[in-house]
């Protein structure tokens, strides 16, 4: 007879300090937002409606200030650390139901001897000029979120780190140019539903009670044109494709963003956020 699987309480799953595991996500850190809720967050103009478990983000503050004191920076923790660019991601706690097992391109940034790098290398010369779903894999780190938003247990929060640039002049003509930099880009994927809409918000703010948000306090653009609109969407949709092509819609429906530079913990080092929930 096979052993009892273990119940997951407060008693048998110990805190640590480090990032957390997935069991201490369910017992200690459980999900305050539901699948909606996030899509409504996301979809809402305000990607800071997205939150950590309070006692999750002070746990990764303590974290994060003996992470500077050793790398000297997040960046150079994420470049000489935690990022495998061109590998698979075996460095997560946390697990992912897509297993990137093709991927082991030698990647094109080379780790620095002392751990230590004053600035970001720079790119090749043949690099792509902006992120798509044909950037070649040695430009990518494809990882779990190792400190994830408040998301429900089913939901996977992925990201991929990229050192291609995102925000390109090419992509943001200058009549969206101060609205995507304030607002940021998001789109969804795997459903005929279209996302909630803004004007369903108020609804979901009770789920933002602890951390007091209420809608005076959002940061958003003011409302586009069409024309404006299908420009934000056009800017967009290189990252969309991407996330199709690796979240197949008829096993995956997702929600991605990408925050604008106001959000933007580490300059100079692009990332996607992919919500990811399978069917």
């Amino acid at each position: 007879m096979g052993e009892t699987p273990l119940t997951l309480t407060v008693a048998t799953v110990p805190l640590g300090t480090g990032p957390p595991t997935r069991e201490e996500l369910l017992v200690h850190y459980p999900a305050k937002f539901t699948w909606n809720e996030l899509k409504a967050f996301v979809n809402s103009g305000d990607l800071g409606l997205l939150k950590r478990d309070r006692r999750l983000q002070q746990r990764y503050d303590l974290w994060l200030a003996g992470i500077k004191e050793k790398y000297g920076s997040t960046a150079n923790y994420l470049m000489t650390c935690r990022l495998q660019w061109g590998k698979p991601d075996t460095l997560s706690l946390l697990g992912s139901a897509i297993q990137d097992s093709g991927i082991s391109t030698p990647g094109v940034f080379e780790k620095a001897s002392t751990g230590i790098l004053k600035d970001l290398p720079p790119l090749p010369a043949d690099a792509p000029p902006y992120f798509s779903k044909s950037t070649p894999a040695e430009y990518l780190s494809i990882i779990q979120n190792d400190w994830p938003y408040s998301v429900p247990p089913e939901v996977e929060h992925t990201l991929v780190w990229t050192r291609i640039p995102i925000f390109h002049a090419s992509l943001i003509p200058d009549a969206i140019r101060a609205r995507v930099e304030l607002d940021g880009l998001w789109g969804f994927t795997g459903s005929d539903e279209p996302p909630p809409s803004p004007s369903e918000l108020s609804a979901c703010l009770p789920a933002l009670a602890e951390w007091g948000v209420t809608l005076d306090q959002m940061i958003t653009s003011e409302k586009g044109t069409k024309e404006e609109d299908e420009l934000v969407r056009l800017a967009g949709v290189p990252v969309h494709d991407f996330v199709r092509s690796r979240w197949k819609e008829e096993e995956w429906e997702t929600a991605w963003f990408v925050n604008p530079p106001r959000l933007q913990s580490v300059p100079g080092l692009a990332h996607v956020h992919v919500f990811a929930r399978h069917k």
